[in-house]
């Protein structure tokens, strides 16, 4: 007998709601909607529409319940850091900040007049980042009812129950991996209580059923809503199709998150000087890993080519006809942000005394080719830390279909790179809803429907 279970999806530009069908053997991927949700700027700084996100997920509710399929579960994954705040009504309390908003700049000198930020990284094994949750409520200074990250912020609006789940709460620079609970010090330094968000709950766990309002409004009924890995990344990890251990994996999206499984915490002085991340997985695993700029700038850059194609798989192309082969540092401030990203790295270039691309093939081929040199950094000290040899990389998300992206990280890091599937995510976030719904029991069985589920290619070095 089939169940149905929708993924919904939430990356830091797009979005996307998936219809996930088990047959017992593996899951059938359809997508349901797509849409785009661009950064809310307004009043000098920038947000996220939250309600307008919480709109579209109403959508693809009416819509799979307009064809008379009965749904098992949902499950939410989104983006990291950023939180929403709520009255005690239920209402939100304003619109959640972007993370990409500059009231984070200099927090981290600001918060280490309250804790050493050798101490907090102790506590936490969280890389730095400005826009860590940890210094966007010392900076905001919240008096709200609840604070929700943003996957659990969904699933309050959907259901009513407020919670903490635990991989979304990982990358806040909050949550003690010892204790597995947010860091009662830290919340002390930042002068917050614990209540404020929500019992924390594992992948797996029922958060609760669609409200009576929502139920009548969608015409579902009171679905299921389970807790998936919250964070997206951890949600694209659970779906790698692997069969051992000795991998890499690159979750390659707006950001790239390069990392490995690894049964413990790694905090040493070593990984906090390379400055890398100790996040929550399934069944108690941690995935260690460093977040470098991902597609990005790619995706900034081709909003301003002019006579260019404009599927990305004729733009990669590109890079065949342009010999400009200027490096940037992917993670310079400068571009986080900018007006113009072919302005800013122009910039760049020019200040670093490197050809400076003029042409759209240049653009592209400078930024790929930066893109895979960063992978290739990362990747040598990731070596250092890890307890996991690494024959073989893996890349999953949307950048997974780019071919000519594929081969250069097979070329730069002399690794075979197995391509795929381009929805991790939702696959992970389906896979995550198959044992809440008690389907599956264990990863090993997740793995396996993963690699039942989907295909892969493999790219191999060619020098």
């Amino acid at each position: 007998m089939e169940t149905y279970h929708l993924a919904v999806d939430l990356g830091a530009t797009s979005g996307r709601t998936i219809l996930a069908v088990f047959d017992g053997k593996k899951l059938t991927l359809e997508e349901v909607s797509r849409f785009t949700h661009p950064m809310l700027p307004l009043a000098g700084h920038i947000f996220w529409n939250l309600p307008e996100l919480y709109n579209q997920i109403l959508a693809a509710l009416e819509r799979v319940a307009a064809r008379s399929i009965k749904l098992s579960s949902i499950g939410i994954d989104t983006w990291g850091c950023d939180v929403a705040y709520f009255n005690a009504d239920g209402t939100l309390a304003g619109l959640p900040y972007c993370y990409r908003d500059p009231h984070t700049e200099g927090a981290m000198d600001r918060f280490a007049s309250k804790m050493s930020l050798e101490e907090l990284y102790e506590r936490t094994g969280i890389q730095f980042m400005d826009f860590n949750t940890v210094f966007q409520l010392d900076t905001i200074k919240p008096t709200a009812d609840r604070i929700l990250f943003m996957s659990d912020a969904l699933a309050y609006m959907l259901t009513g129950n407020a919670v903490c789940e635990y991989t979304v709460a990982s990358t806040s620079q909050l949550l003690n991996p010892r204790t597995g609970d947010l860091d009662e010090h830290i919340l002390g330094a930042l002068g917050l209580s614990r209540t404020k968000f929500g019992p924390m709950v594992r992948p797996g766990e029922v958060i609760g059923t669609l409200t009576k309002q929502v139920a009548e409004y969608t015409g579902l009924g009171e679905v299921p809503v389970i807790a998936v890995a919250g964070h997206d990344t951890a949600s694209a990890v659970i779906g790698v199709p692997s069969e051992g251990d000795d991998y890499a994996y690159l979750s390659c999206g707006t950001w790239s998150l390069l990392g490995v499984e690894s049964p413990d915490a790694i905090i040493t002085d070593e990984a906090r000087r390379y400055n890398f991340t100790n996040e929550g997985g399934i069944d108690g695993t941690t995935r260690f890993l460093k977040n470098i700029c991902g597609m990005w700038l790619f995706e900034q850059a081709r909003k301003e080519f002019v006579d260019a194609p404009s599927d990305v798989a004729s733009l990669a192309a590109l890079c065949a006809v342009s010999d400009c082969d200027s490096i940037i540092d992917p993670d310079d401030a400068s571009f986080a942000h900018p007006a113009s990203m072919t302005a800013a790295i122009a910039a760049y270039c020019a200040r670093n005394r490197q050809r400076v691309p003029e042409t759209p093939a240049d653009f592209v081929r400078v930024i790929f080719h930066s893109l895979a040199d960063k992978t290739g950094q990362v990747l040598g000290r990731l070596r250092e830390l890890s307890p996991v040899e690494i024959n073989r990389l893996h890349v999953i998300g949307g950048g997974s279909r780019n071919a000519y992206l594929m081969q250069m990280f097979a070329d730069t890091l002399g690794l075979p790179v197995v391509a795929g599937p381009a929805e991790s995510t939702a696959l992970g976030n389906a896979l995550v809803q198959l044992l809440g719904c008690g389907l599956v029991s264990s990863q090993a069985q997740m793995r396996h429907i993963s690699r039942r589920s989907i295909s892969t290619v493999t790219y191999n070095p060619e020098k």
